[in-house]
């Protein structure tokens, strides 16, 4: 891996920025020999604008922190898909949370859905559907390890909630496994 580039994007209030902490700090801190630059931004709004995060991963030091073309592009909002989704290389992994993007059918990215608020909900807390979604994507790619984002997550997620959270990432990892199918 010379350069591996992932963005996050949503809504703010979603865990965006927080899902791209703990993939910056499993690459860096939890992953042999990886530097990772993490970039946020976000709507004025504080919870409900759009909100992106970007990580950059690379086996040497990182020269330029921003992603130019993601090879994974995380979806958790339509407007997010509908800001992020165009002009993407045809192999750009791009994972939606089905439940809240409708992607366009006549499009020809390749897409793995889960329904990762869904899931949370089914957890007790809608608000651990971004370590759902780290699950699904450590299932469905090789950008980071489930064993280094677990580690991150459970650094990261405050003090006592980390059972829980590493729960919701392992719902992520098991439905990734089992249906992180093209769509």
């Amino acid at each position: 891996m010379s350069r591996t580039e992932i963005r996050l994007s949503g809504a703010g209030g979603q865990g965006i920025v927080l899902a791209g902490q703990i993939i910056g700090q499993a690459a860096s801190l939890y992953e042999e020999v990886k530097s990772a630059t993490f970039t946020q931004s976000y709507g004025p709004e504080a919870r409900g604008g759009s909100c992106s995060a970007e990580v950059v991963i690379s086996n040497e030091s990182v020269g330029y922190p921003y992603v130019i073309s993601p090879q994974v592009l995380v979806i958790m909002s339509q407007e997010a898909y509908n800001k992020y989704a165009n002009n993407l290389n045809p192999e750009t992994l791009v994972i939606i949370d089905e439940d809240l993007v409708k992607p366009d059918p006549a499009g020809k990215i390749k897409i793995h859905s889960i329904p990762a608020t869904k899931l949370a909900r089914e957890l007790g807390r809608a608000v651990v559907a971004n370590i759902v979604m780290l699950g699904f994507m450590a299932a469905v790619s090789d950008v980071v390890s489930a064993k280094a984002l677990k580690e991150s997550i459970l650094a990261m997620v405050p003090e006592g909630t980390g059972e829980f959270n590493i729960k919701a990432f392992t719902v992520g990892y098991e439905y990734g496994q089992k249906h992180g199918k093209n769509t």
